[in-house]
């Protein structure tokens, strides 16, 4: 008997545009498995990346032609970085090297043609870091302009196989955001129910930063951190927004055992369009009346008010003193839980 017949792998096209590359960066550093093992295990091939391909100049140019006359299929466009539209909506701010062509109409092509078109990072999703201040490039995202639908696509956009794009947000995104939303799309099994009010995917974004963060218990009693370096709740005083940001950072950690948090860094809230322009600085709570504006996400101000009141009333003192220290100064007291 013949053998079946190989499964067509999932192809991949990978652009780079307005942005510093941190996605791809992080990308690499995926673990157990590696990326390229992850890669392989689903039957995904990248036709081209800037960082991993050899193919360069004319050789990717031509790979580019045959993915738009019909030669080569398109499973997925993976864009990286904001898209740039000036000056004045001609995008010759970014042109791709040696094409003529900016890189936003190559962009528009290519979406035209691929059966997805995924978004790697919050530059690429919303514009982030690149669209930020007066924006003198007119960055965006390739289907938002910060909260904003449209961006280089247009509102109305979808993809081949019926979907918007796909906003794999973060800056920069975990290696596993960007691998588990390309094996889904290669088993058919992400679909327009599978994405949040902002199309990034829900496996990711259903989770909050503040799950599993290590500072919970100080949180729990409003026992705050003072200055960077303290290990108290940076909620209070120190900008942290990780009750309010969409993602799975202390449940999915970086790098085997690493998040912002446990790093003794507050959350900026990185996978939401327009987090790069808090109005104040990203280690400064505002306040009023001594209440964070910023509440966490899904309770009302008056639970709020009312919990803190209560909560910081009941500090124990091992926290109120460990919260404003760079050290445990207080450890957990020794109970025997056997006595009767």
């Amino acid at each position: 008997m013949l053998a079946p017949p190989e499964p067509a792998p999932f192809n991949v096209l990978w652009i780079q545009s307005g942005g510093c590359g941190g996605c791809t960066m992080s990308m690499l550093c995926a673990e157990a498995p590696d990326l390229a093992t992850t890669l392989e295990s689903a039957n995904i091939r990248f036709l081209w990346h800037p960082t991993l391909s050899e193919e360069t100049g004319a050789e990717a140019v031509a790979l580019f032609e045959q993915v738009l006359d019909g030669t080569l299929r398109l499973d997925a466009l993976c864009v990286e970085g904001a898209m740039l539209r000036g000056p004045k909506d001609t995008g010759r701010f970014h042109i791709l090297a040696g094409t003529g062509v900016p890189t936003i109409e190559w962009v528009r092509r290519l979406a035209a043609v691929a059966e997805t078109v995924v978004a790697v990072g919050t530059c690429a999703a919303y514009g982030g870091v690149t669209a930020a201040g007066a924006n003198p490039t007119d960055a965006c995202g390739l289907q938002y302009d910060g909260r904003r639908e449209g961006g280089a696509l247009g509102a109305a956009f979808r993809s081949r196989s019926g979907l918007p794009v796909i906003n794999v947000a973060g800056c920069p995104t975990h290696p596993n955001w960007v691998t588990e939303t390309l094996m889904l799309l290669a088993a058919g099994l992400l679909g327009a129910d599978d994405l949040d009010v902002y199309r990034r995917p829900r496996f990711y974004a259903d989770h909050l930063v503040h799950h599993g963060c290590p500072r919970n218990e100080y949180y729990e009693y409003k026992a705050s951190a003072e200055k960077m370096s303290d290990l108290g709740c940076m909620m209070e005083h120190l900008g942290c927004l990780g009750t309010q940001a969409h993602a799975d950072c202390n449940t999915r950690l970086w790098n085997g055992e690493g998040s912002c948090t446990r790093g003794g860094y507050a959350c900026i809230n990185c996978t939401a369009p327009e987090f790069e322009e808090p109005g104040h600085a990203f280690v400064e709570t505002p306040k009023i009346a001594g209440f964070p504006v910023g509440l966490p996400t899904d309770m009302p101000k008056a639970w709020f008010v009312a919990l803190s009141s209560l909560a910081k009333a009941a500090t124990p003192e091992r926290l109120r003193l460990n919260a404003t220290s760079d050290h445990v100064v207080r450890p957990p007291a020794v109970r025997d839980i056997k006595r009767r």
